[in-house]
């Protein structure tokens, strides 16, 4: 079988992502797996410095700083994206506005959002829906759970794919805590099963 190559520079322009832009959405098709399957979204990403959307809306975090009076006014259901590596704890103040935090996966070699997801559930105590976004991964999404993630943007066509037809290994044995789950007496405090 012979070999293809594809560079970036043979997909039309149109259907390459630009660096921090949200994903294209295929129309009508649902990309949030939430409670075992996958849902629309009733959620728009809005573009820093365009209008924003009526509805429920995601805005950056650098959005919500500059802007803060103006989107704290707004009568609709308010989400923040936070980048990779983006502190949270200057806007600890302000999570209970928020209906929603996406937190963004650039790549899947880049697991800050996995400590921003454990400062929002454990340290802050937010208590809505904190979805990963970007390059979310099928082997991921079981630790992303264990942190505190309750929601996936999934665009990554195997791993929607392994989510549709149930292929979702859990992992059961932890070496580090997470949350409020606490060591049994007389065990080694790093060594965890889950039910």
């Amino acid at each position: 079988m012979p070999r293809v190559e594809v560079t970036l520079a043979a997909i039309a322009p149109s259907t390459r992502r630009a660096e921090g832009a949200p994903p294209a959405r295929r129309g009508g098709e649902e990309q949030i797996w939430r409670d075992g399957a996958f849902r629309r979204d009733a959620w728009v990403r809005a573009v820093d410095g365009e209008p924003l959307p009526d509805g429920p809306v995601i805005v950056s975090r650098k959005r919500w700083l500059a802007e803060r009076d103006a989107l704290a006014a707004r009568n609709a259901p308010l989400g923040l994206l936070i980048a990779a590596g983006e502190p949270v704890d200057d806007i600890a103040g302000d999570l209970a506005r928020f209906t929603l935090v996406a937190l963004d996966f650039p790549k899947f070699s880049d697991g800050r959002a996995f400590s921003t997801a454990r400062l929002l559930r454990d340290k802050h105590g937010f208590t809505g829906e904190l979805r990963a976004v970007g390059n979310v991964l099928a082997d991921q999404i079981p630790l992303m759970r264990r942190v505190g993630f309750d929601a996936f943007e999934v665009t990554n066509a195997p791993t929607r794919c392994a989510l549709a037809e149930g292929r979702l290994a859990e992992v059961t044995l932890h070496y580090q805590p997470a949350g409020s789950l606490d060591a049994p007496v007389g065990t080694r405090p790093w060594l965890r099963r889950s039910a």
